[in-house]
């Protein structure tokens, strides 16, 4: 069966690690086929092809010179489900465009065998929340504060070492300092209200 790509005559796309990110001074955000994936359009079952750019999952159309034209879906939830392990996998639910059915789909985070096997780095192309997602901004504005938590932390160890040993120690070790930055932060933000009333 041939690759979506190759049936429009296009190269199939590759990794991208080689390909330039760059064009003009500005970002080039890779494409990747992710897979493919089996719905029903008006009673019939039809295959689809989903690509990811920029971490988004979304569909490719060729335009009238044969290139592919990338759209991309609307996230509508991200979800966990549990193994017997007790360990979780994450997947997306999409909204697909009405002309394909206005269904949704589920594109799972985590990578596979299958994925291993075609070179495809599923978890550095399909990112669960994309920089195009609506939620990603009020998201990403905490990164800063919670790199900063973390560094400080990093900073009491001595020589990079944990203070206590075992996982329940260290567990209650960073609760506690999680609990004193708190506390000392909720303190200075009293205080300092308390002054501009006065």
């Amino acid at each position: 069966m041939l690759h979506p790509c190759e049936a429009f005559g296009r190269r199939r796309p590759r990794k991208g690690a080689k390909d330039p990110r760059r064009a003009k001074g500005r970002r080039v955000e890779k494409s990747v086929h992710v897979e493919d994936k089996d719905i029903l359009l008006d009673g019939l079952a039809t295959r689809i092809s989903l690509y990811a750019r920029g971490g988004a999952v979304g569909l490719a159309e060729p335009d009238e010179t044969g290139d592919l034209v990338f759209s991309a879906l609307r996230r509508t939830r991200t979800r966990r489900t549990q193994d017997k392990n007790r360990l979780f996998r994450w997947y997306n639910d999409y909204e697909l465009p009405s002309s394909l059915g206005g269904s949704e789909i589920t594109v799972r985070l985590h990578a596979n065998e299958h994925d291993k096997a075609r070179g495809l780095n599923r978890t550095e192309n399909v990112r669960p929340i994309p920089q195009s997602d609506p939620e990603f901004a009020r998201l990403y504005a905490r990164r800063n504060d919670a790199e900063s938590i973390n560094r400080a932390l990093n900073d009491t160890l001595y020589l990079g070492r944990a203070h206590s040993v075992g996982r329940r120690r260290q567990l209650v070790e960073v609760l506690g300092y999680a609990l004193t930055v708190n506390s000392l932060a909720l303190h200075r933000h009293r205080r300092k209200r308390s002054q501009e009333a006065a």
